[in-house]
């Protein structure tokens, strides 16, 4: 039971693009349709749900014990890296729909900070690898639950009569903010 407050915690209450700002690029670029961004939560999930694991299990089965704690960062971009190379094949191959509609955002997960965020605060909270890794799964999750919001709004908001000075990114913007201050409400619930 623990566990699961914890994954939900990291998923509404510590959502990594509203509460963190991390993984902003793909959030506002890839959330033009639902179709899209929930094809994005689905890559993001499985990265950064598996590098949680793999670090982690990096970090404290070579970097502590050779005492090379301070090239993280370095390791884990390699390992976030690997892992989006792998998701990318198998999308080109299986899903090809998917992987054009995606486009340069797919290999932008690479950079994506949210990735290489939730790895470090991972360890930097020296969380056990099944900690880390359901805390990769819930930050995951509630990107893919943020970034799905998103789209749907923004497809709602493509028919409606905005005032000229908010069309377009600064509506955007403005929704995102909302967003924020919706999903602040559940850290009343934890």
């Amino acid at each position: 039971m623990e566990l699961l407050l914890f994954a939900i915690g990291a998923a509404l209450v510590n959502n990594v693009i509203l509460s963190q700002f991390l993984g902003l690029c793909p959030f506002l670029g890839v959330s033009k349709s639902v179709k899209t961004a929930t094809g994005m939560g689905g890559a993001v999930i499985f990265v950064m749900t598996i590098a949680s694991c793999v670090t982690s299990g990096i970090y404290y089965g070579i970097l502590v014990k050779l005492h090379l704690e301070y090239l993280n960062t370095i390791v884990f971009i390699l390992v976030i890296a690997a892992l989006v190379q792998l998701v990318e094949m198998f999308l080109k191959k299986k899903v090809k729909p998917l992987y054009e509609a995606l486009g340069v955002y797919l290999p932008l997960i690479t950079t994506n900070c949210a990735v290489l965020g939730i790895a470090l605060n991972n360890v930097q909270a020296e969380y056990s690898i099944l900690k880390s890794t359901i805390n990769g799964f819930g930050s995951a999750l509630g990107f893919a639950i943020a970034i799905t919001i998103l789209a749907g709004i923004r497809e709602k908001i493509e028919y409606s009569d905005i005032p000229e000075a908010f069309k377009g990114t600064p509506i955007v913007l403005l929704t995102s903010g909302l967003m924020a201050i919706a999903f602040f409400g559940f850290a009343g619930m934890m």
